[in-house]
């Protein structure tokens, strides 16, 4: 089911739910109930509850967010790393140079277009893709500079290799939930105790406070589906994607 179609049916079925319950409790109440005489201690309740429940979204739409915007800069970092690799090897020999660059290619390719896919629905990297990034660090690390010019490079190869071997695992280590399961069920239970204060407040049958209802109930479905949606950084509608290493290594993506 696509991540679109839960959103539509999760605010539609929030409306749906605001609007049948409203009408049931306008069936049941008694002739003479006066929908103005709500406590102003329920309004004030009411008030405060919504204010402190949407300062819980707001943080954790922030969280999750912060959380997706990290998982892509660890991407970008490990592709520009290896690009450099890529690039700055070619101060080596030609059979060591090709190499480097072909086994760089392969570990590159595997990611896009195998690990990512383990990624989203594992929520985990790969051993082959350890195993093709510990062959490009042997190819680097083994080579002997022959020359001061081939010296002068190969101390940056290597840190260019830490860098992308540190977003890889920051990569790994990104890839599953953001927000604790407790967390969810603070929000679930929040977004319950929200949208039942609103029948408190003795809603009546008119089309103006229905809508209202509806609206603001199927807010409350689409802060939370974005805050689902964003909770998995590399599996889900809003997904962290590989461009960073399809700009950089065009080759690859033919």
């Amino acid at each position: 089911m696509s991540d679109w179609l839960v959103l539509v049916l999760a605010m539609l079925g929030a409306c749906a739910v605001v609007v049948v319950v409203t009408l049931v409790r306008h069936k049941r109440a008694p002739e003479d109930e006066d929908p103005s005489e709500t406590p102003d201690v329920i309004e004030y309740m009411t008030m405060w509850i919504g204010v402190v429940y949407a300062i819980v979204l707001g943080l954790a739409i922030a969280g999750v967010w912060e959380a997706r915007s990290a998982a892509q800069d660890y991407v970008q970092n490990e592709a520009q790393a290896l690009h450099e690799i890529s690039e700055r090897v070619r101060v080596y020999p030609p059979e060591v140079r090709d190499r480097i660059r072909d086994d760089v290619d392969a570990y590159v390719s595997y990611v896009v277009h195998t690990e990512w896919t383990a990624m989203a629905d594992d929520e985990q990297v790969t051993d082959r893709g350890t195993e093709l990034l510990q062959k490009v660090r042997q190819d680097v690390t083994d080579y002997q500079p022959r020359n001061d010019f081939e010296a002068q490079a190969y101390q940056p190869l290597l840190d260019q290799l830490a860098t992308a071997d540190q977003a890889r695992n920051a990569r790994a280590d990104s890839t599953g939930p953001t927000m604790p399961p407790v967390v969810w069920w603070g929000l679930l239970a929040g977004a319950v105790i929200t949208i039942g204060m609103v029948f408190a407040l003795q809603i009546r049958r008119t089309t103006r406070e229905l809508v209202l209802a509806g609206l603001f109930s199927a807010t409350i479905a689409f802060m939370l589906f974005l805050i689902w949606d964003l909770d998995a950084p590399y599996g889900r509608g809003i997904a962290v994607t590989a461009d960073p290493f399809l700009n950089l290594f065009p080759a690859i993506s033919s």
